[in-house]
């Protein structure tokens, strides 16, 4: 065991928010904490580390393990370069290395006993430079920074420059270099695109420590998580298995658990009737009993009421009026920032009832794309045109449509002047605001906060098009759960960019992935995306980091621009059949090879066995040489073969 938290409570004034909480973390397990929004997560794990003290309960660590800990928005040092910041984790083998690189120097110029201390000396750096994995130190550096999405052109840029989102992950990359017994994560998707979120999923699920994950990323969360940690009313259960098997079980458990809290209600329900007949007899006895009654009842250890089902937020998309089926047609855009080009003729349209989801690396264009679809930008060329009777309901992960200086209140009723104030304030407690809430100024709100009172906003506009950027982001689990729900009933047209590959999976029809400039259109959700991609790119004549002239497969069977798809499929065949002609030259001198050795070692055994030679001790040394020789050949060849015929 490596963690053990042994019932953890903590208190905010009034709000008990960890109530005996316990667990404990193996060695090499992978754990993760869920709950919704407020539920005292985060609160947990700045126990755990030690940034904030229990009312009551024992953090333990076993002995002699070290823990790393990344925060939502952890620091870095902005005065050095991506590069120099994660190298800083390694400062003791650049030492090392220093100090090897020196005391070869110095043996240039020693002698004698001197000279022998000083290659003692250098033995000794070496062993230990050899032991802290010196001679990789560097590439894995790099292949941390390239997984976490830097690009080798972005390693030397300082870090004061760069975004909250990208200084934490150099916080990140600076973690998981350290390579501490227990890695404890704060939300690390959020800030990752969907190939650096698979390449941290591939690296945690490889590592040789524990870890211990807060997240909403229910993808992330399969993949990883071999126990999952709930806190739900301020106490904690423990669930074998990923999130899918937490799920199924929490279910199962709520469900026994609510008809245990009916049934109970039910049994006081009928003893407080008992109790109120007996007094109403008024007798001496009748009251007896009826005071027997109630003290027995008072000794019932009454159960709570278990959570809701999703009812945290009531969210209903419904649109005024039905558009044409042609919702969007998107004719050559192109869009460039300076020397970067984002996206070139790109074209592609939309039918009325499609839930179309764009994926793709950070800074590829995608948020840029919903911008100019809603008129916050404008392209560098092309045009879209929307359809008959369209109207957008557009909700921006910044929240740039909400007026940082209005109250909760304000924002709905200026939007929505026809609302009667009891509607209003109906309105915003579906999305959680109550009472003097509702007079909280948006520029005080949280970033999930906001994203409710966004999403309010889209409910109230009975838009036929809704076009979303990142709409899960800040949202707890059960609430995104809502929201699929309310897209996945929703009558009309949605686009939309999200990296919550659940949340793809749950709601898209169609998936246009942002790549190399182009867009490579898969019909299906998140599952068929990762089915058909390498596919679909090598059809196309694409891979992950090649940038080519702009290709766009459409959707409703349209064929790309240029080059045309079966151009690519013939040069792809061809390529291919060439290497399969090398295989099968090289397979074929290989076994030439072996057949001649072969040939020639029973020539040689022939030779050995011929009572001729039985004198001629010279001549059989040669032989016996000889075949030694190609013996050692021949089990190479084997093994050249046996790779070849794979």
């Amino acid at each position: 065991m490596i963690l053990s938290c042994q019932n953890i409570s903590k208190t905010f004034i009034d709000n008990q928010v960890l109530q005996n909480i316990s667990f404990h973390i193996e060695d090499y397990e992978k754990a993760a904490i869920v709950g919704v929004n407020g539920a005292g997560k985060t609160t947990l794990l700045r126990i755990i580390v030690g940034q904030m003290q229990a009312d009551e309960g024992l953090v333990t660590f076993a002995k002699d393990k070290t823990f790393g800990y990344l925060a939502q928005n952890d620091a870095v040092d902005t005065s050095c370069t991506i590069y120099e910041e994660l190298l800083s984790v390694k400062q003791g083998l650049v030492e090392l290395e220093k100090q090897i690189r020196d005391a070869e120097e110095a043996m240039h110029h020693t002698e004698g006993s001197a000279l022998e201390a000083l290659m003692k000396r250098y033995s000794d750096l070496t062993h230990a430079f050899e032991m802290g994995d010196g001679y990789s130190y560097r590439s894995e550096l790099i292949g941390v920074l390239k997984g976490l999405g830097f690009s080798e052109e972005e390693f030397n840029k300082s870090v004061s420059t760069l975004s909250g989102g990208q200084r934490t992950r150099v916080a990140l990359g600076k973690l998981l270099l350290q390579k501490p017994d227990l890695i404890i994560l704060d939300e690390p998707t959020n800030h990752l695109d969907l190939n650096s979120i698979t390449w941290l999923e591939t690296y945690l699920l490889n590592y040789k420590g524990a870890v211990l994950i807060v997240s909403h990323d229910r993808f992330f969360l399969d993949r990883i998580a071999t126990k999952v940690v709930e806190i739900d009313q301020s106490k904690a259960t423990t669930f074998a298995g990923n999130y899918s098997d937490y799920a199924v079980k929490k279910e199962q458990l709520r469900i026994a658990a609510l008809n245990a809290y009916l049934n109970q209600q039910r049994e006081i329900k009928h003893q407080e009737e008992v109790i109120e007949k007996l007094r109403s007899f008024n007798r001496e006895k009748s009251i007896k009993r009826a005071e027997s009654r109630v003290k027995a009842l008072d000794k019932v250890e009454r159960l709570e009421k278990p959570t809701e089902q999703r009812t945290d937020m009531r969210l209903t998309l419904t649109p005024y009026r039905t558009s044409g089926n042609d919702v969007l047609n998107v004719e050559n855009l192109s869009k460039s920032f300076g020397s970067q080009k984002l996206f070139e003729n790109v074209n592609f349209e939309i039918k009325r009832g499609e839930h179309v989801a764009i994926i793709g690396d950070n800074g590829t264009g995608k948020t840029t794309l919903l911008k100019i679809l809603n008129e916050v930008h404008t392209a560098d060329s092309g045009k879209f045109t929307l359809g008959t009777n369209v109207e957008i309901g557009y909700y921006d992960q910044d929240h740039h449509v909400l007026h940082e200086a209005k109250t909760l209140f304000e924002e709905i009723s200026d939007d929505y002047p026809y609302l009667t104030n009891t509607e209003i304030r109906n309105v915003l407690a579906a999305f959680l605001f109550t009472g003097d809430d509702v007079f909280k100024l948006i520029k005080d709100l949280s970033g999930g906060e906001r994203g409710r009172v966004s999403l309010a906003k889209l409910m109230l506009s009975e838009a036929n098009f809704l076009i979303l950027d990142e709409p899960t982001n800040h949202l707890d689990i059960m609430s995104k759960e809502i929201l699929e729900d309310a897209i996945n009933g929703y009558e009309g047209t949605v686009l939309y960019v999200s990296h919550d590959r659940y949340f793809i999976n749950k709601t898209a029809t169609r998936i246009l992935d942002l790549t190399s400039g182009q867009f490579v259109n898969y019909i299906g959700n998140y599952d068929y995306y990762l089915e058909k991609k390498d596919t679909q790119m090598a059809a196309l004549g694409l891979s992950d980091t090649s940038a080519t002239n702009n290709v766009f497969a459409t959707g409703a069977g349209t064929k790309a621009t240029a080059p045309s798809e079966t151009k690519l499929d013939w040069k792809a065949q061809k390529e291919e059949q060439a290497r399969q002609r090398k295989k099968e030259n090289d397979l074929k001198k290989c076994e030439d090879k072996i057949s001649q050795l072969e040939e020639r070692l029973s020539e040689i055994d022939a030779e050995m066995s011929d009572p001729a030679n039985g004198t001629q001790v010279l001549k059989l040394q040669e032989l016996a040489k000889e075949q030694e020789e190609f013996n050692s050949q021949l089990e190479k060849l084997y093994e050249e073969w046996e790779i070849l015929a794979e």
